[in-house]
């Protein structure tokens, strides 16, 4: 049965309003109440509210918010409304120190394949290779064609022993014979490194077991 709002009230007053109904700005103060209820219900309405200000809303108090419950109701509304802003606004959390943000940030990432594709060769670039990391681990859940192309560029041009190392991982799981030449390059790029030449010779077998 639906809510029948008293005929009394005054709609004009913001301040009586439901929260669902309150401005941006009011809902991003709500943010700070200390009532996780309340805070919860103002997450929820600046997800139905959607746009660039209530989405950098919801990543400012990603990071703001101590409660990881919270935090994961921040996570999912982030990822239903997905979009440019969204991937703009968590791309900073993965130079977090904290790694459970960061873990959040990937995740909502990893749900966003079509959002982060486009931008993927330029965040590949990232001049801080923890990030680069990061990000090798969202490709693998992106699901995109161009997932194996991007892992290639990543172990024939990357100078990092530990980004590569991550791309050859994944390149085990999804390289094709179009892999193999960047994958023996792989080996002669970094010929003191035993464990890229482990990982790209295990791709290698792997490969050449399915052609």
């Amino acid at each position: 049965m639906p809510i029948t709002k008293p005929k009394t009230r005054d709609l004009s007053d913001a301040s009586h309003a439901p929260i669902g109904e309150r401005p941006i700005a009011e809902l991003v103060a709500t943010l700070r109440s200390d009532d996780q209820t309340v805070r919860l219900c103002a997450i929820r309405s600046l997800g139905i509210s959607g746009g660039a200000p209530a989405i950098d809303a919801l990543c400012r108090h990603l990071v703001a918010e101590n409660d990881r419950s919270t935090r994961d109701v921040i996570a999912v509304e982030l990822a239903r409304l997905g979009g440019e802003p969204v991937v703009e606004g968590l791309m900073p959390l993965l130079r977090s120190d904290d790694a459970a943000l960061r873990n959040i940030a990937i995740d909502v990432l990893k749900e966003l394949p079509a959002d982060v594709a486009p931008r993927m060769e330029a965040l590949l670039d990232d001049p801080d290779p923890d990030v680069r990391i990061f990000l090798v681990n969202v490709l693998e859940a992106l699901r995109h064609p161009a997932v194996e192309d991007w892992l290639v560029a990543v172990i024939t041009m990357d100078t990092n022993i530990n980004v590569v190392g991550t791309a050859l991982d994944l390149l085990y799981e999804v390289g094709s014979s179009a892999s193999v030449p960047a994958l023996r390059a792989a080996i002669a790029r970094f010929p003191d490194q035993p464990f890229v030449t482990f990982s790209a010779e295990n791709a290698l077998r792997r490969i050449g077991s399915t052609a």
